[in-house]
């Protein structure tokens, strides 16, 4: 009953989107004296045998039985279609019958005038029938006085009546029907998977919680007894054997610096180089077999002695070991696909907005558009030859129409998906030929691009010269102007805005991050970062931090609140390795959710850090070569790795 509604629904919003009233008053009418709101078999005959051959409407019977066989034309059960062509015959021939009986010969020349032809080619039983028109009295002929009989025109109705029963009530539902309980089903499976993952949610809260509480628990049995253990034991030797007084004793347990916090359970968070968050890092204490590390971060000058840090985070905050990256436990995959459309070492590959489809650009020059979801058009998919090396790709945020391409001879084109073609074709100046980023304004019709002067290096990074950062109009394709970085600044390799566009935060080679005001155009704030080039940079999901990656494989997450303060860290340096590739930085990416920090890799597998979590983290499922560029679904729990294979896979996982 729903279904019908809304299938009316639709017929009545289309009737008056193309004008047609009188349609429109006809249907209702129909609606006000409908009673069973279903299929009516006997109104069907009724035009059949009671309007369009009693008035001879020829035209009308055959676009009606042509109708018919072009919607049953798909039908799987074959005997039903040769059902429906022997039915479509009997028909016809009734209708020469009913105009011999009244006299309307001309009407059967009219006919076979008119569909002669066609009758022919379907098959010699309809041969004698060319001859019906001109016999004296036909009913008596024998060839044709079984047509005559009111018994074989009774038997005719009853067999297109069962017909037609079994097609529209068994076998075939009309598409707008089909259409109507597609809609139902999407709409009941969207509240069964909004529950699910609320369901999912409040477990995984769950699991982390008890993770924790095991590990702290864990660590109090491991550490604790067997400290207070130790050193009674000793107490009560030294006291027995040597006489000393309680608060001797007390001195002597104390000058053996034993790791029992004063008050239970603060030394535990206390042990949190991760989680202290709001915390200055100084007041953080580390496990002893750690060097001191983020203390030496000056909070006040918003300064960092980054050369001093050390952030092999081997321990977790509650005492735990941490497991190392080889321990990783490997993704439990949903689905995998993998698109081998590139030729060469894949260098970019980008989620479009939506999600719908994917950018993936190679060494050689190539660009291909294309799609995982076999449900999404492929109207889209495109190859593009750039004649240069890709550095950089970015979709415009508002849509999925622009894709923004950077190359390393100084271009930057914009291909629009649904024209298929390259609408604007700019150019940076000659003295800064390497577009390393682009990225476009999540609420602003412009983008900024990253270029770089050219040097002799050994590598990616060395080879970066001086930087120059241009803000582009996307209306008119026209630079507006440029942000300042001072003299001879460092190539800005990666860069990021947050959520209103107003803030661009800018990562160079000399391991500085510069925060710029959109708005003003100029700089805002900035800090050292790292003592190293910073290879990817990106805001965190509530916009209060920001992401760091250093071409030395170490990740920070910085605070904005209190800059130069540290929420979390790991070291990368295992899988970030500068000279896996030439031709591409190493660089990471968030999911949806801003738990999930997924890294490029010099190994075959990437790391999938959890991020301030209870858990260290995943690995990929391995490509056959170094995993070159990543990305995130905008939406969904699906990533994107690029590989020195030239393969690109899509993983969606549990």
């Amino acid at each position: 009953m729903e279904n019908m509604q809304y299938a009316e629904e639709l017929v009545r919003e289309f009737l008056v989107f193309r004008g047609f009233t009188n349609t429109l008053q006809a249907l209702d009418n129909e609606l006000s004296t409908d009673i069973g709101k279903g299929f009516h078999v006997d109104k069907l005959l009724d035009l059949i045998f009671a309007i369009y051959i009693p008035r001879f409407q020829v035209d009308k019977l055959v676009g009606l039985l042509n109708f018919f066989k072009h919607c049953f034309s798909n039908l799987s059960e074959n005997v039903l279609v040769d059902t429906l062509l022997k039915l479509e015959g009997y028909i016809l021939r009734y209708y020469i019958v009913y105009a011999i009986q009244s006299g309307r010969k001309d009407m059967v020349l009219e006919f076979f005038g008119i569909n002669g032809n066609e009758l022919v080619q379907k098959g010699h039983d309809w041969t004698p029938w060319f001859a019906i028109p001109y016999l004296k009295n036909p009913s008596l002929d024998p060839q044709f006085r079984i047509y005559f009989s009111k018994e074989w025109y009774e038997g005719l109705r009853l067999s297109v009546r069962n017909f037609f029963n079994e097609i529209f009530n068994g076998t075939r539902i009309p598409a707008l029907l089909k259409i109507s309980a597609d809609r139902n089903t999407v709409n009941h499976l969207k509240k069964d998977i909004k529950q699910l993952n609320l369901k999912l949610s409040q477990l995984q809260a769950l699991l982390e919680e008890k993770e924790a509480l095991i590990c702290r628990l864990r660590s109090t049995a491991s550490n604790a007894p067997s400290t207070l253990g130790t050193s009674a034991g000793q107490a009560n030797s030294i006291t027995s054997s040597s006489g000393m007084d309680e608060e001797n004793f007390i001195l002597s347990v104390s000058d053996k610096e034993i790791d029992v916090p004063a008050t239970p359970g603060l030394g535990e968070r206390e042990l949190n180089p991760e989680r202290a968050v709001g915390e200055p890092a100084k007041n953080v204490s580390r496990p002893r077999n750690e060097s001191s590390s983020i203390s030496d971060i000056d909070i006040e000058s918003g300064k960092s002695d980054v050369s001093h840090m050390n952030c092999d985070n081997s321990y977790k905050d509650d005492g735990c070991q941490m497991q190392g990256e080889e321990e990783f436990p490997e993704v439990k995959v949903d689905f995998q696909e993998t698109f081998l459309g590139h030729t060469s070492a894949i260098s970019r590959c980008r989620f479009s907005a939506s999600g719908n489809n994917i950018a993936s650009a190679s060494v050689d020059g190539t660009v291909r558009i294309w799609t995982y979801d076999s449900s999404t058009s492929a109207s889209r998919n495109a190859t593009i030859y750039c004649g240069a090396e890709i550095m950089s790709l970015d979709w415009e945020c508002k849509s999925d129409r622009l894709l923004l391409i950077g190359t390393a001879d100084g271009g930057i084109k914009a291909w629009n998906v649904d024209a298929k073609r390259v609408v604007c074709d700019l150019n940076t100046s000659e003295a800064f030929p390497s577009v390393l980023d682009l990225k476009c304004s999540p609420v602003e019709p412009i983008f900024v691009s990253a270029a770089a002067s050219r040097r002799h290096g050994s590598n990616y990074i060395e080879s970066l010269g001086f930087a120059s950062l241009t803000v582009w109009n996307m209306k008119t394709w026209r630079a507006m102007s440029a942000l300042p970085l001072g003299e001879d600044p460092p190539a800005i390799t990666s860069l990021s805005f947050n959520h209103n566009g107003k803030i661009l935060a800018a990562a160079a080679t000399d391991g500085m991050i510069h925060i710029f005001d959109m708005a003003a155009g100029l700089q805002i704030t900035g800090w050292p970062a790292h003592d190293t080039a910073i290879s990817s940079i990106l805001f965190g999901p509530d916009e209060t931090s920001i992401f760091s990656l250093g071409s030395d494989g170490k990740i920070f997450e910085w605070s904005l609140q209190n800059q130069g303060h540290i929420l979390w860290s790991r070291n990368d340096a295992r899988f970030c390795d500068p000279g896996t590739s030439k031709h591409c930085r190493h660089e990471m990416a968030l999911d949806a959710n801003g738990r999930k920090l997924l890294v490029t890799s010099g190994s075959v597998r990437a790391p999938i850090y959890q991020v301030r979590g209870y858990m260290n983290g995943l690995k990929t499922l391995p490509h056959s070569a170094a995993i070159t560029t990543v990305d995130w679904h905008p939406t969904l729990p699906i990533f994107l790795t690029g590989s020195a294979d030239n393969s690109v896979r899509v993983t969606s996982i549990l």
